[in-house]
């Protein structure tokens, strides 16, 4: 099986700006071969850089810079937008593009300046060939490694990253710099995306993981890409003041009781579908976990990268002193296949939680609807288990999972209805725990639907089509967990049914 990449290529063109500004690199280098004087907005251009630099760092070249454009826009869909050699990035090779790229400009400006006649058209014509240099390297070195390889080296970064300095010394940026910013470490999930996205291949997960709100690399172009792929929605470009406000009105309910755990696996569960297992964690230190039925937990995936994935915590033993995750192998998902491919009984591993408020259920409210697909029905074990499952019971899940039910405080005296779609008769986890309760609990529904049936034991469709036939009370809480697509259509319907959008939950991993 081929290496799962661990670069995301996704939209970075957020602007109509970042979106078309790559016409400038074509027109200037390559109609400025025939028309000299095009290449004299270079100027202009490096002097627009050099005064955004000196207040916000090299948010031109994430936000303005042509070239950049002509990485994001062009050259992404064609790059094999692998790692970027270190090389590149090393200061002696910055040091020496940067000293031979001002060589080689003073040497032409100055044979240049020895004739006055077609000054102007003779300057241009320099610029309009640097740019071609740019645009033609850059470009190929885009393709072979990553779109901004570029980036790491350019000239005119290193005069950005000078200016910046400057504007740093006289206390400027203070108040003009925006920096990538989360509401609170604690609410960051370290899944990486954010570092997996990154145009300059930065690690902005790492700094948050350290108790700091603000990412603080200077090499961070301020392009928004990480703010827009981040799966739990925490990130925005800030200035330092604005951080402490951010951080201080940050909602950490769910998160509170969060900490690092050490555990070892202690089994692993198969499924009639292969590409599902159940791991469960005993842990060591501290030795219990306090989670509420429908809150998730991160499971450390790559030591190298500090990565974490986020799992919902499907069941745990009466004690807690052992917690379970149930993960679906993704085809091209980089965390779900280090995960099948490297974790095995015996294994120790770093887990955080609990985490999550979404799907942290209200036992108050009267009337309640559950929506899954796929291994979105994780969540749903632990919080029908919670309301309605009694004392020694033991039921057996598809695929030779043995549930055993807990006491529970009180019983749930509400209605609930759970609707859960899945594509193949094998993807039903947990379907027999499910229907057993349903049968035991008049107030407790139960409806599930294939997509792709093998046989007639099931009906065909999405959950979304018996959602759409369900009479749902405009009172009703909602809590959802699946595929985005999925969740967006139920949403949709909930609110035509008179579903109040607040009285909606969705919790969404991300990729």
């Amino acid at each position: 099986m081929a290496e799962i990449a661990y670069n995301i290529k996704t939209n970075r063109t957020f602007n109509f700006i970042r979106r078309w500004a790559w016409l400038i690199t074509v027109i200037v280098a390559l109609g400025g071969q025939f028309w000299p004087y095009l290449g004299l907005v270079v100027p202009l251009i490096i002097l627009a850089l050099l005064i955004t630099s000196f207040l916000k760092g090299r948010y031109w070249c994430g936000n303005f810079c042509p070239h950049g454009s002509l990485y994001d826009q062009i050259i992404l869909p064609i790059s094999r937008n692998d790692k970027i050699p270190e090389i590149l990035k090393s200061k002696p090779f910055v040091a020496l593009a940067f000293i031979f790229f001002g060589f080689n400009m003073g040497r032409r400006f100055l044979a240049v300046f020895q004739q006055t006649e077609g000054l102007l058209a003779r300057t241009g014509f320099i610029f309009s060939n640097t740019y071609l240099m740019v645009l033609v390297v850059g470009g190929l070195l885009g393709v072979i490694f990553s779109p901004r390889s570029w980036c790491q080296f350019c000239p005119m970064g290193t005069m950005q990253l000078f200016s910046y300095k400057l504007g740093k010394t006289f206390g400027i940026t203070s108040t003009t710099d925006q920096l990538i910013t989360a509401e609170s470490p604690d609410l960051c999930h370290s899944c990486a995306n954010c570092s997996r996205v990154c145009p300059m291949q930065l690690e902005p997960h790492k700094s948050f993981q350290e108790n700091n709100n603000q990412f603080e690399n200077e090499k961070c172009i301020r392009c928004n890409t990480c703010v827009e792929n981040c799966p739990s929605g925490i990130l925005q470009l800030a200035t330092p003041t604005e951080a402490d406000s951010i951080e201080e009105a940050a909602d950490l309910t769910g998160f509170e009781k969060s900490r690092y755990y050490q555990a070892k696996i202690s089994k692993i569960k198969e499924f009639a579908n292969p590409d599902i297992k159940e791991f469960t964690f005993s842990l060591l230190e501290p030795n219990s976990m306090e989670f509420i039925p429908g809150q998730f937990m991160l499971v450390k995936v790559d030591d190298q990268r500090e990565m974490f994935k986020a799992y919902t915590i499907s069941g745990s033993d009466a004690a807690k002193n052992q917690v379970s995750v149930t993960i679906k192998k993704i085809e091209d998902g980089y965390g779900t296949n280090l995960i099948f491919d490297n974790f095995q009984e015996g294994q120790r591993v770093t887990l955080k939680g609990p985490m999550g408020r979404e799907l942290a259920i209200d036992k108050s409210q009267e009337k309640m609807l559950f929506l899954a697909n796929g291994i979105g029905i994780t969540p749903f074990t632990s919080i029908v288990e919670n309301l309605f499952a009694r004392p020694g019971v033991r039921l057996k899940a598809a695929g030779g999972t043995n549930i055993e039910a807990r006491k529970i405080e009180e019983n749930y005296n509400g209605e609930a209805t759970l609707l859960y779609g899945a594509r193949y008769e094998e993807d039903l986890i947990y379907d027999d725990f499910f229907a057993t309760i349903a049968q035991e609990n008049n107030n407790f529904a139960y409806d599930r639907v294939l997509s792709r049936p093998r046989g007639d034991d099931y009906k065909q469709g999405y959950v979304t089509h018996i959602l759409e036939e369900l009479e749902v009370d405009p009172e009703t809480v909602v809590y959802i967990c699946g595929s985005r697509p999925m969740a967006q259509d139920a949403i949709e319907i909930l609110e035509n049914k008179g579903v109040p959008k607040e009285q909606i939950n969705y919790e969404d991993f991300g990729v």
